[in-house]
């Protein structure tokens, strides 16, 4: 038998590792909702590790330390609820009762008859309002997949809080137990890498806060300038779906534009857009890579290329996530890096001991 010729026996294992490995994949691919909620609760309970650790430390045991977090984050829920849906509904009513006023003042506008001559708009609508009984038919079956999905989600809300809740309390004492079962040059290791992905976390949190504060200031100080009603609760959902990155002050401010439309057609609406974009482009290419790249110590790249490549993956969560999971990567990288050879990381101290010896 010649020294090239494979063996039967390394056939099998290559096809077994093969095998295995196919079905591990498999495997986590199956799983991939709850791997998913790992990584969410694992996320939230880095961040929200500081909060509790800060009411740990006085009378406050480390349990009831993370109910009264979890109840102030309801009660900020429910405050911004108080603050935004009274507005709505009020602003709803007088809509409604206005609304003739409004289509009157429409058709006496010239750049909107302008439009309407081109585009039969008005024609439009009354087509589309002659089909809303057969619409309001097929928002059923709508309306049920809706609720479904609603459930699913209520479902996973709560496995999330649970397993925060399990993390915050034992995460700690698990983690020190995995340290103590490394050598000393590996849990020195581990326990810096940890720290930084901790920290890095944390950043994070801090930064996307700071900057949905800056965007809901710009709106409000936009919206009152222009006169636009209801301007403090319009700049606090703005604010809120400026915490996803990339796209959420797109998707809040579209829905801005739809209500300065409502109150002062065409001059807010377009004055409003030109500040969105303009702010957009500002906050994604130089407010978000600067605070991330101070906070998260991520570079300002790495940083634009993590939240495309998280959204295309996960969407809305991908998008939260990628900044986050790209500084772990870069963290884990540059360990390795370090340590790749005797030359660096631990392996310097190992030459370096050798040497005096």
């Amino acid at each position: 038998m010649g020294a090239n010729t494979i063996s039967t026996r390394n056939i099998v294992r290559i096809v077994l590792i093969a095998v295995a490995i196919a079905a591990a994949l498999y495997f986590i691919y199956l799983i991939r909702t709850v791997i998913g909620l790992m990584l969410v609760s694992v996320f939230l309970a880095i961040a929200l590790a500081p909060a509790v650790d800060f009411l740990d430390r006085g009378k406050f045991p480390r349990w009831g330390s993370i109910i009264v977090v979890y109840l102030g984050i309801m009660a900020s829920i429910f405050g911004l609820g108080l603050l935004l849906v009274p507005p709505i509904v009020s602003g709803v009513n007088d809509l409604a009762d206005r609304l003739p006023d409004y289509v009157e003042d429409l058709n006496k506008n010239g750049t909107f008859r302008e439009y309407d001559e081109k585009y039969d708009i008005v024609d439009s609508l009354r087509q589309e309002a002659d089909k809303a009984p057969e619409a309001i038919g097929d928002a059923a079956g709508t309306l049920r997949d809706v609720t479904v999905g609603v459930f699913t989600q209520l479902v996973h809300l709560l496995t999330v809080l649970v397993l925060t809740f399990i993390l915050l309390l034992d995460g700690r004492r698990f983690v020190q137990w995995v340290f103590r079962q490394l050598p000393p040059n590996g849990e020195e290791r581990a326990r810096d890498v940890v720290a930084q992905i901790h920290r890095a976390i944390g950043g994070y949190v801090l930064g996307n806060f700071a900057i949905s504060v800056l965007a809901g200031f710009m709106t409000y100080a936009v919206l009152s300038i222009l006169d636009i009603p209801f301007a403090l609760p319009l700049a606090v959902v703005m604010a809120f779906f400026d915490l996803i990155p990339l796209v959420g002050a797109t998707i809040g401010g579209i829905l801005i534009a739809i209500v300065c439309a409502i109150v002062d057609f065409p001059t807010a609406p377009i004055v409003w857009l030109i500040v969105l974009v303009i702010y957009q482009q500002a906050e994604n290419h130089l407010v978000q890579p600067f605070i991330y790249g101070r906070t998260v110590q991520l570079h300002p790249l790495l940083v634009i290329v993590s939240i495309l490549i998280g959204g295309s993956l996960l969407g809305v969560l991908g998008a939260l996530l990628a900044i986050p999971a790209g500084a772990v990567v870069q963290i884990v990288v540059r360990d390795w890096w370090i340590h790749r050879s005797p030359t660096g990381g631990d392996g310097q101290q190992v030459s370096v001991a050798g040497g005096g010896a």
